[in-house]
């Protein structure tokens, strides 16, 4: 769309249904691609569980996938200018399993 000819671009409307407008808990991410696509799989470890439940996988192609990096890039720089630096954890290794990996109970 030209904006010399249109000033006032279209606006995109999106429906949010309440089931998803609730949204799902995440502290674990799975990313993985093909040469199409990138797939990335939400989950959420719980203390004690040895298994990730995935909540949520969303497919997306490789021109989205870097396009959502530079906007959530974007999100963290606004959100650290307002509320201060994002620190990981100073006693803590990060790992794959934020709560450790759990010790087999007799």
């Amino acid at each position: 769309m030209n904006n010399e000819k249109n000033p006032h671009p279209q606006q995109l409307q999106i429906d949010l249904s309440p089931e998803i407008a609730k949204g799902v808990y995440s502290n674990f991410q799975i990313i993985s691609h093909s040469n199409s696509e990138f797939v990335i799989d939400f989950a959420s470890l719980l203390p004690g569980v040895p298994k990730a439940m995935v909540s949520s996988r969303v497919i997306i192609s490789p021109e989205h996938a870097k396009s959502l990096l530079s906007t959530l890039n974007d999100n963290i720089v606004r959100y650290e200018a307002e509320f201060g630096k994002i620190e990981p954890p100073k006693d803590k290794k990060l790992s794959v399993a934020p709560f450790g990996i759990p010790k087999e109970q007799a």
